[in-house]
């Protein structure tokens, strides 16, 4: 093989490997803790929050009704207008004092740059916390147990291996 084809291809490779790694995809496990209240279930959207405190990504949504996602004013307003699919990233609504489940995919260049995971909260005909919970996205504080001071009680993550 000419020398220039082989360096060519070399660079190509170490290319791509490069980029695979920074764009290295995590999957964290959730568990989500209600508070005792009084009302209807309570819709919960996950967010990624970048370091200026803009919504950059929605992580997970519980709730599957889309007519009450205007309820979450932060969210929706940021971002609704990216039209993100939000089918293979949502469940069920969570009543008050109910534990709940869910994944979700993030990827891992955003640790330890400023970025947090925010837990947004609402049930119909009651306040709606906006940032009921937050999680710095750092190696310390991302696997820790958090309390919420709204609706969710505390949100408890782990990473998937």
């Amino acid at each position: 093989m000419k020398p220039f084809i082989k360096q060519s291809l070399i660079v190509v490779c170490l290319f791509f490997f490069a980029f695979q790694a920074s764009a290295q995809a995590t999957k964290y496990k959730g568990m989500l803790q209600m508070s005792n209240y009084n009302g209807l279930e309570a819709y919960v959207v996950v967010s990624l929050i970048d370091a200026k405190g803009n919504a950059e990504k929605t992580l997970y949504m519980m709730g599957p009704d889309e007519k009450w996602y205007n309820g979450f004013k932060d969210w929706f307003a940021k971002l609704s207008k990216k039209k993100e699919k939000l089918n293979a990233i949502t469940g069920a609504s969570v009543a008050g004092g109910d534990r709940s489940t869910f994944t979700f995919t993030i990827d891992e260049a955003k640790i330890n740059k400023g970025y947090k995971i925010r837990f947004e909260s609402s049930v119909e005909d009651q306040k709606n916390y906006i940032s009921d919970l937050e999680i710095p996205f750092t190696t310390e504080a991302v696997t820790k147990k958090t309390d919420g001071t709204g609706y969710i009680r505390y949100v408890k993550l782990s990473k998937v291996q």
